[in-house]
């Protein structure tokens, strides 16, 4: 290996991580944001992706210019389209109506089973082989998120909702998880940049339909807190990591990324403990455990599976 390619190898792993931390701060701004202004999901879902799309506009307008010299085919706009309608916008509902009722780093925890969902998907669909180790790293998932929930249900005992809170952060992490596999297998094809761009503005317009059609513009209390949330959702949770995701995936591969955003339920609890006051329980912590070395062995099965 060169010098170059160990620089870039660094660059992409720094980059990855990077963007791991800043997509797990989207839970606690939610949370933050609900307990502060009584905002409702779809809203607040709208706000973050209208303060998101100057930016996408802007980069893609920027990017069309060096990775538009390749033609995007019909099939290919029809996937993206797909990607973006019913992988990011969808995934993205059912996670802000989750965090309503359920914890952030039990949300972080649950949604860290789409790389599992992802092996699961090329297993049935793409008619993959799932090896042993894969199979020890899906049950060691499913356990630790089983014990996990378990510590949650003894702290949260008197929330009517929680099993409906769950149960959208379930849906939520499946959905992601196509938008996973169709981004792993266009990605390259299209351009990291523009496919990132492309996919967002679809799932933004998809979005703003959604609240079109059920809420009003004149109904949204434009409150300093509910601007500043929006806001830092946009750029720091939303912007920022989904560029870093992408670029991490075209220097390093998703194998590489998948294992190194294994990070993403350590920094959330973290954060949930010191900033929302939500408690770290061993229960917590033993499912968490459990989880990342599952993912992190899916993760090195693909590798080898891939070279």
């Amino acid at each position: 290996m060169t010098q170059q390619q160990k620089q870039i190898s660094l660059t992409g792993f720094l980059v990855t991580l990077s963007g791991a931390i800043f997509f797990s701060t989207k839970a606690i701004f939610v949370k933050l944001c609900f307990h502060a202004t009584h905002v409702d999901a779809i809203t607040l879902l709208s706000l973050r992706m209208l303060f998101s799309l100057p930016f996408y506009l802007l980069i893609g307008w920027y990017s069309g210019r060096k990775e538009g010299k390749t033609n995007v085919t019909l099939r290919q706009w029809f996937f993206i389209f797909l990607m973006g309608i019913f992988g990011y916008y969808l995934s993205s509902l059912f996670d802000f109506i989750g965090l309503q009722y359920i914890s952030a780093g039990l949300e972080r925890l649950i949604l860290f089973l789409y790389p599992t969902f992802a092996v699961l998907i090329n297993t049935f669909w793409f008619k993959t082989k799932l090896s042993k180790t894969q199979f020890i790293a899906l049950a060691l998932t499913y356990a630790g998120i089983g014990i996990a929930y378990l510590g949650e249900m003894k702290l949260d005992t008197s929330n009517p909702n929680f099993y409906y809170g769950t149960f959208m952060i379930f849906l939520c992490a499946v959905t992601y998880s196509f938008y996973l596999v169709g981004t792993g297998r266009l990605v390259n094809k299209v351009g990291a940049t523009r496919y990132t761009v492309y996919a967002m503005l679809f799932a933004t317009a998809g979005i703003f339909i959604h609240f079109l059609t059920t809420k009003t513009i004149a109904g949204i209390d434009f409150t300093p807190t509910l601007v500043y949330y929006s806001a830092a959702l946009a750029v720091i949770a939303t912007v920022l990591p989904s560029f870093m995701m992408s670029y991490g995936m075209k220097s390093i591969g998703s194998n590489n990324v998948a294992i190194i955003t294994s990070i993403g339920p350590v920094s959330t609890i973290i954060q949930a403990h010191f900033i929302l006051g939500e408690k770290i329980i061993e229960l917590q912590l033993i499912g968490t455990f459990l989880v990342i070395v599952g993912v992190i062995l899916i993760g090195r099965q693909s590798q080898k599976n891939s070279s």
